[in-house]
């Protein structure tokens, strides 16, 4: 297909999260952000791995930040 362009994967170290709760507060409000289409949260890990095009890593930091969690 034409222009759709390539999706991204970028994975970021998240502080704070302890449950599920936690995860699905920070995938559903990655998700809500322009260009993302998928993101998946490891609390073992503490991590979060974001899928879309155009990832801004600056900005999807400061989304998590608001979220109330470290990034």
């Amino acid at each position: 297909m034409f222009g759709l362009g390539k999706e991204e994967t970028l994975t970021l170290h998240v502080e704070g999260m302890m449950c599920a709760h936690c995860a699905k507060r920070v995938s559903d409000g990655l998700k809500k952000e322009p260009g993302v289409s998928d993101a998946v949260v490891s609390l073992e890990e503490k991590s979060v791995t974001v899928t879309g095009k155009k990832l801004d890593e600056a900005h999807l930091k400061s989304v998590i930040n608001a979220l109330g969690y470290q990034a």
